[in-house]
């Protein structure tokens, strides 16, 4: 990607450091890593923790160890607070979006609220209540921010095997793409039935194909950038997931949608440029 001399947002809160640990749901988006893990449990009998941790696993020469983060450094060791590349990254992705979904509200005569992203390591607390960076990045419509540990985009890479700077950028694209569904009122209220959780997940990644649509027109992408980004959808799928834990797939289970149907939404959104290709169930993005 092309992120030099790239406006930066303002509306990046970073919290890494702090302290605060629970285990409740998260509203709104994520990878489904925890709903994974816990599925898969139930189906298999094997303890989720055992799940979970072979799900964010980053290295297969060093089991991983679920273990208490520390409360004076930030990701790769820097201390909390002090501008680092991948903050910048960050900071510079979620600008672009903000330019890109400001303009596409703006043609369909509405205005884009901001959303804020906040960087956090290891647990944080949000609107939606505590959450463990296991459960990966998500949005929280209670407040209409995105929350982010950055050692994610490690395990993506490591774990998942998805590296790249638009893999990264996916991610944010397609949690920023929940916050458009919270300000269209496109998410679901209340609990989710399983095909409405996938449209619902489907629809933001589609969303963050669009933006990457409009950001290639602006010269941000380069050769090899789109085919990170879908390796990045295939990792995340469902069946990928679950694959990876068990070697089994139970599609009953899903939450995100496949690897196949992950790649299509983004596609769909990349190819286009257009929110309305991004229609659940036929219904008008901007109604």
């Amino acid at each position: 990607m092309r992120l030099e001399d790239r406006p930066e947002s303002d509306q990046v809160e970073d919290q890494r450091g702090g302290g605060g640990f629970g285990g409740r749901h998260v509203v709104g988006g994520g990878l489904g890593v925890v709903v994974v893990a816990i599925v898969v449990g139930l189906l298999t009998g094997n303890s989720p923790l055992q799940i979970l941790q072979l799900l964010v696993s980053t290295s297969d020469s060093n089991p991983p160890v679920l273990t208490p983060p520390s409360q004076n450094t930030g990701p790769s060791g820097s201390p909390s607070g002090i501008e680092d590349p991948d903050k910048k990254f960050v900071r510079i992705v979620l600008g672009d979006t903000e330019d890109t979904w400001t303009h596409i509200f703006q043609e369909h005569g509405r205005t884009y609220t901001l959303p804020r992203l906040v960087l956090f390591d290891g647990e944080v607390a949000s609107g939606c209540g505590f959450s463990s960076a296991a459960v990966g990045p998500f949005y929280c419509p209670q407040d209409a921010k995105v929350y982010l540990d950055l050692s994610f985009f490690r395990e993506l890479s490591q774990g998942f095997g998805a590296s790249g700077d638009f893999a990264r950028a996916y991610v944010i694209a397609h949690e920023v793409g929940h916050h458009v569904q919270n300000l269209l009122g496109l998410m679901p209220e209340g609990r989710q039935s399983r095909d409405s959780s996938i449209e619902t997940e489907l629809q933001a990644d589609c969303f963050a194909g669009v933006w990457g649509n409009r950001g290639d027109r602006k010269g941000l992408l380069e050769p090899g950038d789109v085919e990170d980004g879908l390796r990045a959808a295939a990792a995340v799928g469902d069946d990928a997931l679950q694959r990876m834990a068990t070697e089994h797939v139970q599609p009953e289970s899903w939450t995100h949608g496949s690897s196949a149907d992950r790649v299509a939404a983004l596609r769909r959104g990349l190819q286009s440029g257009d929110p309305e290709s991004c229609r659940m169930r036929g219904s008008p993005v901007f109604r």
